[in-house]
């Protein structure tokens, strides 16, 4: 080699290292520049000041310019966040609702203490540990405090119960109690299976895994319907491992890559449990991160059919950092990309406001009703495995657009709902009448098809309405009628058996599944050259 590029060679690593000398100065400038000022303030500021408050708030006012998604988690509230992607919480193990100012136990979580020692759906609870929680006007937020707690530890229930006449107590042990991030599955159409998965935790691989499985065995089941609608995200490693479910061997399913985040490529392995058969996602507005990560891989590879609305583009990846007093900081450490190269996050550099304002913006666009109100740069475009044209910068845009439906809304429809007085209504109806109803329909499927929501019910409904505040509308009842009807059906599963009962019916005003059910009849999956087999 000659002299002359030696002397290039070392021009080059002695420019490195005095600009790598140069930012770590500057960083340890910064640092004493920031303590300097603690200091003064501490020392000389004319009032008191709480340095850790003052400290949090410089954490928060440095993450608010860096992106929308690196956060600053206390460390009292650290727990508490983590839980939906953790997939547990330690307690009691029930579900309940505030009727009548009184704890109502909707459901008890299966394999949990209070399921185990005998406590049932439309039980009341009165008091907690020798204090009365009835008729006080207590709030969601204080139940949690006294009913969560730490495993191994006791907390004493009183219950009233229906034709029971005096209080029983329970003394319950608190557990491990499983958050499932697998709201619903069901046979949607014969040989047609349905799953929604409401975030990506720790369990959602294994809970999608025993789920398809069950359907596969019951309904052998050729094509599946995926709902990632409202799904917000949760863990990258998941995300990839449910798009390995539906991949053959060796495809790309993601990519990341940042400043000091090389490029790490994930590929799908020789096991899935659904990589042949028809596959359509459901997607909207709200179907974001790692929802994007499985409708890019799968839309990518033309493995499924995409549907519903352009999903949030949020394309940045974040990795937990603890701090010193048991606080953490989220940050954004790389972004990621779909396997034809596509970063689908949308801009944020016009500052936090403008980014949490996209979705009221697509609203009053109306991107939301219509797809052609939708612009995409053209210098993002890119094409999947069979040649179709995709995006990127701004969320995964489904392959058939559905806009948003709202034929059957009213005020009327609205003031009832936000009231809370639909659940309300079905909850002591279910409870004045879950003997009968479980004797009459063995399980969902027979209540569906036998049970009739009469007009007297109806009636009684409105009725329950007016008591409650919200006069009788004629025009918004006509209006809402199949909605008030439906939405009232699938409260009444709900209370029955679970929450995958309330999607069965309530999916049949689903203007998403609608269309998926039609999609697979019709043959779209060859007019897309989509992989259905």
């Amino acid at each position: 080699m000659k002299m002359k590029n030696w002397s290039k060679i070392f021009l080059l690593i002695a420019v490195s290292v005095s600009m790598s000398l140069q930012s770590e100065a500057q960083n340890v400038a910064a640092s004493q520049k920031f303590d300097a000022l603690l200091n003064m303030v501490s020392y000389a500021y004319v009032d008191s000041v709480d340095q850790n408050k003052v400290t949090e708030s410089a954490i928060r006012a440095l993450l608010k310019d860096l992106d929308p998604h690196s956060v600053y988690i206390p460390a009292d509230e650290l727990k508490a966040t983590n839980e939906p992607l953790v997939g547990k919480f330690e307690g009691v193990g029930i579900q309940f609702n505030i009727l009548d100012d009184t704890i109502m136990v909707t459901q008890t979580i299966s394999g949990g203490p209070s399921e185990k020692l005998g406590i049932r759906s439309g039980d009341r609870i009165v008091m907690i540990n020798d204090t009365v929680v009835a008729g006080i006007g207590i709030k969601n937020n204080d139940v949690l405090k006294k009913l969560r707690g730490d495993k191994g530890t006791k907390v004493k229930v009183s219950i009233a119960r229906r034709l029971t006449p005096e209080l029983i107590v329970y003394n319950i042990t608190r557990d491990k109690i499983p958050l499932f991030s697998v709201e619903a599955s069901y046979q949607a159409a014969p040989g047609v299976g349905y799953i929604k998965i409401s975030r990506f935790a720790d369990t959602t691989v294994d809970e999608f895994q025993e789920a398809l499985k069950d359907l596969k065995d019951q309904y052998n089941i050729q094509s599946l319907i995926l709902d990632l609608s409202g799904n917000g995200g949760g863990y990258l490693n998941r995300a990839i491992e449910l798009a390995d479910e539906f991949l053959s061997m060796g495809k790309r399913i993601v990519y990341t890559e940042g400043r000091n985040n090389p490029k790490q490529e994930s590929y799908s392995t020789n096991t899935g449990g659904w990589e042949k058969g028809k596959l359509i996602l459901l997607v909207d507005e709200s179907s974001a991160s790692a929802s994007e990560i499985v409708s890019g891989a799968i839309q990518d590879w033309d493995r499924g059919l995409v549907i519903g609305r352009r999903t949030f583009a949020k394309g940045l990846v974040q990795k937990p950092f603890p701090l010193p007093d048991g606080s953490a900081v989220r940050l954004t450490i790389a972004r990621y990309h779909t396997p034809s190269g596509r970063c689908i996050q949308k801009a944020y550099e016009s500052g936090d406001e403008n980014y949490e304002m996209d979705l009221s913006k697509r609203f009053e666009h109306g991107e939301l009703y219509h797809a052609d109100r939708i612009a995409f740069n053209d210098s993002l475009k890119y094409e999947t495995n069979g040649g179709r044209v995709v995006y990127g910068g701004g969320g995964i845009m489904p392959d058939i657009f559905v806009g948003l439906d709202t034929s059957l809304s009213s005020r009327y429809y609205d003031d009832i709902r936000r009231n809370g007085i639909m659940n309300d209504y079905t909850l002591t109806y279910v409870d004045e009448n879950r003997a009968s109803l479980k004797a009459q329909y063995k399980d969902v499927y027979a209540f569906k098809k036998d049970f009739v929501m009469t007009n007297e019910f109806v009636n009684k409904f409105v009725e329950y309405a007016e008591k409650k505040g919200v006069k009788r509308n004629e025009e918004g009842l006509k209006t809402s009628d199949k909605l008030i009807r439906t939405q009232l059906k699938a409260l009444i599963a709900r209370d029955l058996w679970n929450t995958s009962s309330y999607y069965y019916i309530i999916n049949d005003i689903n203007v998403f599944v609608e269309k998926a059910l039609e999609s697979l009849d019709n043959d779209s999956f060859s007019k897309m050259k989509i992989a259905g087999n």
